[in-house]
């Protein structure tokens, strides 16, 4: 699975950075999403689909390394409407 992320429509919460400093940190320019590590691993999965279901802005979004990255979805990653994101059982 790869990761990207959209820094023109992250709003820069910081949910992501602070629940997996291992995969994304935040710019001390301007507070937004840095991909740190953009392809995690399988053991990192669950929470990295966790985080992209999370993301407020829809910024995270998961490509590839199966069926819930095959491709970019719904701006927000759930492959779901926006503001409809399901809670994983990934704890944070």
């Amino acid at each position: 699975m790869t990761l990207r992320v959209d820094r023109r429509r992250c709003a820069g919460s910081g949910l992501c950075a602070v629940q997996l400093p291992d995969v994304f940190d935040q710019s001390e320019e301007d507070g937004k999403v840095l991909l740190t590590t953009p392809e995690p691993g399988p053991r990192l999965a669950g929470a990295v689909r966790a985080a992209a279901a999370r993301c407020p802005s829809g910024a995270i979004t998961l490509h590839g390394g199966g069926p819930d990255g095959e491709r970019p979805r719904d701006g927000n990653g759930t492959g779901r409407p926006r503001g409809r994101a399901q809670e994983t059982e990934e704890a944070w």
